[in-house]
């Protein structure tokens, strides 16, 4: 990916002189998204996309390259496994292809907050999301949709299809999935979102 700066660096080259160059991270270090913050001078022009990208890459175990468009040999030197611009690496495995495409989508249709211990178990142990762990809920969304999923702070940490509309979803906040049949008045699925359709962003 090319771009008008040597790489990614730790701020902005051009309004902070101590900014040094980030010449390998892993794709999903967590301090990358202060660096390439929307509200950010690095947010601007496109940076945050290539993060996004290379992150996106790195769920199929491909590295990515941010390097410099305006130097000639920018290419080819990576070509020929040279050092240039900023590598991002992953040590994760690759995802399978479903977990990759749910990644790539990029119009989720709705927002679930979820609690400390949803967040948790979601992104360390693979789990489904379950009612009991949403705290609040927003969109105008329906069963199958693509919602993300945000922590306490509005961070994104997953998205995936919803098995319910946005108005029986707001009715089931909080709540033990052994009480879903009783709240709606008919049996359906236990999780709100089922480990097979949720991807981690974070």
């Amino acid at each position: 990916m090319l771009t008008d700066q040597q790489g990614l660096f730790s701020a902005d080259p051009r309004t902070h002189s101590s900014a040094t160059l980030v010449d390998q991270t892993d794709a999903h270090n967590t301090a990358l998204d202060a660096m390439v913050s929307e509200g950010s001078t690095l947010g601007r022009g496109g940076m945050v996309s290539k993060l996004r990208a290379a992150r996106l890459a790195a769920r199929s175990g491909t590295l990515s390259i941010i390097a410099d468009g305006r130097d000639a040999v920018s290419v080819s030197k990576a070509t020929q496994g040279l050092a240039v611009g900023t590598l991002f690496t992953t040590e994760q495995e690759p995802q399978p292809a479903r977990k990759q495409w749910l990644a790539s989508l990029l119009y989720p249709r709705g927002e679930l907050v979820l609690d400390d211990g949803a967040c948790r178990v979601i992104t360390t142990s693979g789990r489904s999301l379950l009612p009991v762990g949403v705290r609040s809920v927003s969109g105008e969304f329906a069963r199958g949709d693509l919602v993300r999923c945000v922590n306490s702070r509005g961070d994104e940490i997953a998205r995936g299809l919803i098995n319910y509309g946005c108005e029986d979803t707001q009715r089931l906040l909080g709540r033990s999935s052994a009480d879903i049949e009783s709240i709606l008045g008919f049996g359906g699925d236990e999780e709100l979102i089922h480990r097979d359709n949720l991807i981690t962003v974070r």
